[in-house]
């Protein structure tokens, strides 16, 4: 598959996404890393393009990523602020869309706390749709970002163990990368306490354990996830530290994974919670690695989605 076949308007989950379409997203953000390397970090590819960024929830990474993305790419970017917006007033999610759509932007990436919202959004928008995050479902360019750094370190994922770790209930990560690695062949072990476990996880394809040291033996891929608090009712475990001692990455713990592990880790980190400082920054760490590469996904998503490759096709 290449760029001259791509048709989709929208990235809403990895669900909908094909092996393929995987495989042309990844490729695309390798021919994009390279200008993040440049003296001048900028092309002329959307130039003339417009993208309106809609963060109804906080957030440092993802919208510091589009935006940089955006600008490298020469897009015209507008950030969209829900606390000075209609939305204060009264006014409907929709009818907000349908104002921002009049101004006719190319693309919106939108991240919101309410699952499904961004499906919503592109059913009502002509503008190409980028799900950013909606709530507890998923997060697509993360997951993207995350098959992208395990590929530059394991060359590809059939066979690979994966093995995530922590708040597996509240997160959109996972479902995002079990989805994602599944499909693309890889063996997924999730592992957290069983107040954080959903009920029917292993009918997405992976195995759930509920030991630390049973999740981490002989595994490729590390991926830690932050307990997320502000998801749960009430606190799922006894006390932050009960937590680390069973469930909290050490260098010690590391051991029992493979020797050539990677350890990954969305983003923002709990340390001394979910995962200790020194391990965080040790030599296993792909964490920052992470970060810059969701530049190069984020661009490969918005070129592709913009259809600016069908223009020059």
């Amino acid at each position: 598959m290449n760029a001259t076949s791509w048709v989709r308007r929208d990235l809403l989950g990895i669900a909908d996404l094909s092996a393929a379409e995987i495989e042309l997203i990844l490729d695309t953000a390798e021919s994009f890393r390279e200008v993040s390397e440049r003296p001048i970090k900028k092309v002329p590819t959307l130039r003339g393009r417009t993208v309106l960024n809609l963060f109804f929830e906080a957030s440092t990474r993802t919208r510091s990523s589009f935006e940089i993305a955006e600008k490298r790419l020469s897009a015209d970017s507008v950030n969209f602020s829900a606390s000075t917006s209609g939305l204060k007033k009264g006014e409907s999610l929709i009818d907000t869309a349908l104002n921002l759509q009049a101004m006719s932007p190319d693309l919106i990436v939108i991240r919101h706390a309410h699952p499904g919202v961004p499906h919503m959004l592109a059913e009502r928008v002509e503008a190409g749709v980028i799900n950013a995050g909606d709530g507890a479902h998923e997060h697509p360019t993360q997951a993207l970002l995350d098959a992208f750094t395990i590929r530059q370190h394991k060359g590809g994922f059939e066979g690979l163990k994966v093995s995530i770790i922590g708040d597996i209930e509240h997160s959109r990560v996972v479902r995002s990368n079990i989805l994602l690695l599944t499909k693309m062949g890889a063996e997924v072990t999730v592992a957290g306490p069983r107040t954080m476990m959903p009920v029917d996880v292993e009918s997405l394809g992976v195995r759930a354990v509920y030991s630390l040291e049973e999740a981490l033996r002989g595994t490729d891929v590390v991926m830690m996830l932050r307990v997320q608090l502000e998801r749960q009712a009430k606190m799922n475990f006894p006390s932050v530290r009960e937590y680390f001692e069973l469930f909290g990455l050490t260098r010690a713990r590391l051991k029992a994974a493979k020797r050539d592990v990677i350890l990954m880790h969305p983003g923002p980190m709990n340390r001394g919670v979910e995962i200790a400082s020194d391990v965080a920054e040790g030599k296993y760490s792909v964490i920052l690695e992470q970060v810059a590469n969701g530049v190069a996904v984020r661009m490969a998503v918005l070129y592709l989605l913009s259809g600016v490759h069908q223009e020059v096709g």
